[in-house]
């Protein structure tokens, strides 16, 4: 076949940045010249929730885990010397994708670009952020109209632009079945096509314009034939739902298109080296099939698990799409799994599982009833359990963890603190000082830009109305107002919202009968409530600081609930003073903080310390995270008990672990409990 019938790849992006605007512009020129085709900006925590680097709960956060953006000043150093016209640019961000979206329309307009060329994403799917993400800021409802206002106003404005990518990726992370992932995807953007909708802002002949610019995030894991079937039996839904429901008739608008992280909860830490396999078979499920083929794709690296990703692994990563891509001969064929009985049958059944969960939803009264209600958190915790039990039986075979332990010493990770990106501390401070340096000289020459209160009023009077919010988020971006000051300005009028966690109504996922270990720690449980004269030992599993995921707590405090303690868990984003303040007034016997966002070495000990000066020194505090084992021994240093990570898969053992600390806390003989 001549070169010119090949098909066109798929864009290939990484998700990156960290530390600074600059940093991360000089990052994503560098990725740009190796041959990426379009950029994927990570962003930090304080900017995902809606906090300036200066805020309390961004102490430790700022520059972690992206790029901090708290201005237009930002906005413009992390796009310097990148014509914007010409970019494809995704931006991972939800509660806040207004404002970000704003700040890259107004960097883009300095640039002399013509606003209706530009094409990208904002994520913008809330609903996945109450579920298993956790940066959500607003309640449901103002969530859901600042994504409809969105999209109203980028059909209008900034027609090449997607306003919303559906976003079943972190479902998958959280424990979310194909069917699942596949259901409550589907049920986020019924809700949100119907918003639109039903908001008059868009005319009923335009709705094709608004469903062709919807588009999906999706994740891709190891089991390489239902992940395939999955995008297929995806495509399918879309188009029915699009037609039947919405009277979609042009083919073209009904497409399902999607974008594709593969799976970053499979990475292991125990052996790292095998995640390269592992991500290319994910990345083969969702571009083999040419009729399901991701029109995006990012990989992570074979690195995550232990840390944030240098440039060298991130290229290695663009190399394996560029070797797929360039080198096989798979764009030059037609679908290759068209006339699969196996593959057929497969589609089928997730086409009619999925469509009876939708159904399911919609009886509830939608997606947004179905997370307020707790049902939706509730499945996927218990789904997500249900895989953890699965791994610690042996029933789920994972290489380099449960099974083909034994291996020879890994020159990849020889030395760890070379093997992994680290943040500079110091990052923080210069951060917080070029922030004050704005706020002070934003109506200075050369910036001139009008005071922004004036800005922000307008803001919240739109808000109280029912006026498209996009003008007036547009006017405080020219104003030169920050990211806190613009959510702030928000939380005001609409409040804020605590997700319901889900750990109290899941079900027990791992049976305490008689021979099993969980039995065993049940004992051990009871007789240390009984030797320490309480009816029940009291565990606070505490969330510091803005990481959201909360899979991995959340698994712990059901797991610690089935073991027989009483559990205290409050959910995300908490300063350290409020889960001292628990501790405390709840008068537990250990606290176990998780920490996945590169915080533990500023938030952990901030908690020992207010324990300690409260005179609660005897509480032991475990620590669980991706933590690098340098950083774990200064933890212990500390004075943390003990530290967990990706690699401790025995729940039930660690719950045992926790267990032995407050014996030893308390001063009580070891308890030998036999199996």
């Amino acid at each position: 076949m001549s070169e010119r019938q090949k098909d066109r790849p798929w864009l290939m992006r990484t998700y990156a940045g960290h530390s600074t605007a600059e940093a991360s512009n000089e990052l994503y020129r560098r990725n740009l010249a190796k041959g990426q085709t379009g950029l994927s900006v990570a962003f930090d925590l304080p900017t995902q929730t809606g906090y300036d680097p200066d805020h309390v709960l961004a102490r430790g956060e700022v520059g972690r885990v992206g790029v901090p953006v708290a201005h237009l000043g930002d906005m413009r150093r992390l796009f310097q010397d990148i014509p914007l016209e010409q970019m494809n640019t995704s931006m991972t961000i939800n509660a806040t994708a207004m404002w970000l979206l704003a700040l890259y329309q107004v960097v883009a307009e300095e640039q002399g670009a013509d606003i209706t060329k530009l094409q990208g994403t904002t994520q913008n799917d809330i609903v996945k952020e109450y579920l298993s993400r956790g940066t959500h800021v607003f309640p449901p409802g103002p969530s859901l109209r600042l994504t409809t206002d969105m999209i109203a106003y980028t059909v209008s404005h900034i027609p090449k632009w997607n306003p919303i990518n559906i976003c079943s990726y972190h479902l998958q992370e959280a424990g979310a079945t194909p069917v699942q992932e596949i259901a409550y995807a589907m049920s986020t953007a019924i809700a949100v096509l119907d918003a639109v909708r039903d908001s008059g802002q868009v005319p009923q002949e335009r709705m094709g314009d608004v469903v062709g610019r919807i588009s999906f995030f999706v994740n891709a894991g190891v089991r390489f034939v239902e992940e395939m079937c999955k995008m297929r039996a995806f495509g399918r839904i879309w188009d029915r739902i699009t037609r039947e429901r919405y009277g979609i008739e042009d083919p073209k608008h009904r497409r399902f298109r999607y974008g594709v992280q593969v799976n970053s909860l499979g990475l292991t830490e125990a052996q790292p080296e095998n995640n390269v396999q592992r991500i290319v078979l994910e990345m083969l499920a969702v571009t083999l099939s040419k009729d399901a083929r991701a029109r995006a794709v990012q990989l992570p690296a074979w690195n995550e698990a232990l840390g944030l990703p240098r440039p060298w692994d991130q290229q290695w990563s663009l190399r394996i799409q560029q070797v797929l891509a360039h080198e096989s001969d798979l764009l030059e064929y037609g679908d290759i799994f068209e006339g699969s009985k196996v593959v057929e049958a497969k589609v089928n059944e997730l086409v009619e599982e999925s469509f009876a969960e939708i159904e399911r939803i919609q009886e509830m009264g939608g997606a947004m009833a179905a997370v307020e209600s707790g049902y939706l958190k509730s499945q996927l915790v218990a789904s997500h359990a249900e895989r953890r039990a699965r791994i610690e039986s042996g029933q789920e075979k994972i290489v380099g963890v449960n099974i083909f332990e034994t291996t020879e010493p890994n020159p990849l990770t020889a030395d760890l603190d070379t093997a992994i990106q680290t943040v500079d501390p110091a990052v923080e401070a210069r951060v917080v000082t070029a922030l004050q340096e704005w706020r002070d000289t934003r109506y200075q020459p050369p910036f001139n830009h009008p005071r922004p209160c004036k800005a922000l009023e307008r803001l919240k009077e739109a808000a109280k109305g029912t006026d498209n919010l996009m003008e007036a988020t547009l006017e405080c971006a020219r104003a030169g107002v920050t990211t806190g000051e613009w959510a702030g300005a928000l939380r005001e009028v609409f409040g804020e919202f605590r997700a319901p966690t889900g750990v109290s109504s899941a079900p027990v996922a791992v049976a305490a009968e008689e021979g099993t270990a969980l039995a065993a720690v049940r004992r051990k449980v009871d007789a240390t409530a009984r030797e320490l004269g309480v009816g029940k030992l009291r565990f606070l599993v505490g969330k510091p600081g803005l990481d959201g995921h909360s899979n991995g707590a959340e698994q712990i405090a059901v797991r610690a609930r089935d073991a027989g303690f009483e559990v205290v868990y409050q959910g995300i984003r908490l300063t350290p003073e409020q889960i001292v303040d628990a501790a405390l007034a709840e008068d537990v016997h250990a606290v176990g903080l998780s920490i996945l966002s590169g915080s533990h070495s500023r938030l952990v000990p901030d908690v020992l310390e207010r324990l300690r000066a409260a005179g609660a020194a005897d509480i032991p505090v475990i620590a669980g995270g991706i933590i690098p084992s340098g950083d774990a021994e200064q933890l212990r240093a500390a004075g943390v008990a003990a530290v967990f990570t990706p690699k401790d898969f025995d729940i039930t053992g660690i719950i045992g672990r926790i267990v032995d600390e407050i014996r030893t806390a308390n001063k009580l003989d070891p308890l030998e409990v036999p199996a």
